[in-house]
């Protein structure tokens, strides 16, 4: 879910650029198709800077969050079967690998 809200934000930012015109809002601006450049700059600044605030944002919560408490599990216990070691059962009947 995450890259289709991603990729669409970002192509919807760049787009409005791109398209943009006045004639459905006067007191908006024209996009680089009706010959202002500038609007697509400002809108690949804005999606730069928001991946750029989103992505350290998310580093440093998830490494507050390793620090307090495991995030990840250990390769044992995914090998075992992660629905037994967190759940304590089983999501399929007969698991692969187990008969």
């Amino acid at each position: 879910m995450k890259s289709v809200k991603l990729v669409g934000g970002t192509w919807g930012a760049i787009a409005t650029g791109l398209f943009a015109g006045k004639a459905p809002n006067r007191a908006g601006e024209d996009g680089f198709f009706l010959g202002n450049p500038e609007q697509v700059l400002a809108r690949l600044t804005g999606v730069a800077a928001l991946w750029i605030l989103a992505g350290g944002v998310t580093f440093v919560l998830l490494k507050f969050l390793d620090g307090i408490m495991k995030i990840r599990v250990t390769d044992e216990e995914e090998e075992i079967d992660l629905d037994l070691t967190r759940h304590l059962e089983s999501g399929y009947p007969n698991p692969p690998g187990r008969g």
